[in-house]
This record gives C-alpha cells, structure tokens and sequence, in this order.
C-alpha cells in the first residue's frame, strides 16, 4: 500500500530551501517507493490563491486533504509562517484535513523562532482536524550542510511518535462502524 504524501510550501521564492528541507523530511521519514509525493510550491500559484472561488486552489485544497501524511513548510516571517500558507490553509473548512498526519515545519535565520512550527503552525493544524505527530520542525537556513542530518533526526523522532500511535489504534475498537 502507497502513502499518499503532500509537501506544501509557502514560500515566496519557488524551489527555495524551504521546499528542499520538507522533501528531504519526507525522504528521511518514509521508505523509499513506499509513497507518492505531491509538490505544491505556492509560489506558482501567487496569481490564484487569493481569488475566490478558484477552481485551481479548490482541486490543490482538495488533493492535500487526500493525503495521508502532509508536510506544511514556510520561512519564518515575523515570528510565524507566510501569507501564502495562511491563505492556503484559510481555504479548509472546520475539520477540513481531519484524519491527515501533518507536521508543520518552518526555517529561519536562526534559532529565535524555533519555537514557531510548534506554537503557531501546528495549533491552527489541529483546528482544520490534522493529527500532528509531535513538535514541529525548525530548521536553521545556515545548516543545509546539515541537512540530512538533521532531518534524519527529526524523521526518527516522528516515526517513533507514529509507531506509538499506531499501536495505540490497533486496541482502539470500532472508528465511524468500522471494525478493525
């Protein structure tokens, strides 16, 4: 069975950082071959985000909300993430990404934020229904020599919280009528 994974970034600068940091999460925290990867650079999608309805931004809202797992990555701005993601994430309905594993993930300059996936990213996660796997991802700019390093290390940590979650759901009975 394939995982269905989403990578959304909200940076301004298409293929930036930010999106290679979330695509090596993604490749540190899942086998290889065992999931199929959707890209959604906000970047290029400036001229439809903020136009309601778009037809565009409703089938992207919608595949993320498909996804198993997602990874919702932005620079840091004043202290928290970008416009391009808040606008993106304002789309969802309540409980819009119900069921979806997301980590919110956020780079910076330095350490001053580090707080920020955690405390600003990953609350407003929750409200649309996301399940987050613990402490979001905060990674400074002027590592990516690190980079796998410390990716490798984030992955190891939400894969152990995943592996504890699941074995919690394999005791947990009867979901909506569904037997296990």
């Amino acid at each position: 069975m394939t995982v269905n994974v989403s990578v959304v970034v909200g940076n301004p600068k298409p293929a930036s950082r930010t999106l290679k940091v979330a695509t090596a999460l993604v490749e540190h925290l899942l086998d290889p071959g065992s999931f199929d990867l959707t890209l959604i650079d906000l970047a290029d999608h400036e001229a439809d985000i903020f136009a309601w309805p778009s037809e565009k931004m409703a089938a992207l809202n919608a595949s993320v909300a498909e996804s198993d797992l997602a990874v919702f990555a932005s620079p840091t701005y004043k202290a928290t993430y970008t416009g391009l993601l808040k606008a993106f994430l304002d789309r969802y309905p309540a409980n819009g990404l119900a069921g979806v594993v997301a980590i919110p993930l956020l780079t910076g300059a330095d350490q001053t934020h580090s707080m920020g996936p955690t405390h600003s990213l990953a609350p407003l996660l929750a409200e649309l229904g996301a399940i987050v796997p613990g402490r979001g991802l905060y990674f400074v700019a002027s590592q990516m020599d690190r980079l796998d390093e410390l990716v490798s290390a984030a992955a190891a940590e939400y894969r152990g919280n995943l592996s504890r979650l699941a074995r919690v759901a394999a005791h947990a009975g009867t979901v909506e009528g569904v037997s296990r």
